[in-house]
């Protein structure tokens, strides 16, 4: 599969300079998710680790707001009439496209402004970095359709970035959590005026872009790997991390490039 030219069905996909912009199309509901946009988005991400066409991603939504989770038409109401076999062939690819995204080598940025809700909040929640906006609202909404917070795998990963308490207490009342809130509790990395979201996000995926993109992989390898680790085992996982990329080309051009006072060329090897 050719990334940078892969048309979506479900979605809108562009890639230029190697960064690549994930749309939510559906903007008069709110860019809500369907079976269908389920299995391209798990798909898509499980390619791209075998691909190097694209170097960051951003997720966003059309119009004014990120995603208002699943479809109550076209997934909740069929969910209701499945059996319990066919609910567990659901929630696991669910769970696989949540793996797409943090098994992915890439960067994964997450644009965020108006409602953010159920499956988005977790898409947002499982990208490396999220931008929002003061308008924006992030809920995890399962409690409010009688299902446990543990949906995604938003029991393992919100703690992580939040806080135990504060994560139990958005999972457990389901309430929203606004833009400067979301800024203060650090689920938010930096907060931006509508207008000059998808701008920010472009910049900051650019930069990670034009990186050295072998040690960035390595880095989010690490991010994943290490939330297993004691801290004696990081500390040689990392050991072995770091060694690994001196061995890359980067690694000289980068001090080469210091030593001539200029600025290196990251080429990934």
């Amino acid at each position: 599969m050719n990334l940078a030219e892969y048309k979506a069905e479900h979605f809108l996909w562009t890639v230029e300079d190697r960064v690549a912009r994930l749309t939510l199309n559906r903007p008069e509901k709110k860019n809500p998710l369907t079976f269908e946009s389920y299995a391209e988005m798990r798909d898509l991400f499980f390619a791209l680790e075998h691909g190097d066409s694209v170097r960051t991603i951003v997720i966003a939504g059309e119009g004014e707001n990120f995603c208002s989770g699943g479809d109550v038409n076209e997934i909740i109401g069929p969910l209701v009439r499945m059996t319990s076999s066919e609910r567990l062939i659901f929630t696991r690819m669910t769970g696989d496209l949540i793996k797409g995204i943090r098994s992915c080598p890439q960067t994964v940025i997450a644009a965020i402004d108006g409602v953010c809700v159920g499956a988005g909040a977790v898409i947002a929640l499982a990208s490396d970095m999220r931008i929002g906006t003061e308008r924006s609202s992030v809920a995890f909404l399962f409690p409010k359709v009688g299902l446990a917070g543990c949906d995604m795998g938003s029991c393992a990963m919100l703690p992580r970035v939040i806080g135990h308490g504060r994560a139990a207490e958005l999972l457990f009342t389901a309430r929203s959590m606004k833009g400067q809130e979301a800024l203060d509790w650090g689920f938010y990395s930096r907060l931006v005026e509508p207008d000059a979201l998808m701008m920010t996000a472009h910049e900051l995926a650019t930069k990670i872009a034009t990186g050295p993109m072998f040690a960035h992989r390595m880095t989010k390898k690490m991010l994943n790997q290490e939330w297993n680790m004691g801290l004696f085992e990081a500390l040689e996982a990392e050991a072995q991390a770091q060694a690994i990329c001196m061995n890359t080309n980067d690694f000289e051009r980068a001090y080469n490039a210091f030593v001539k006072k200029e600025k290196p060329e990251f080429k990934g090897d």
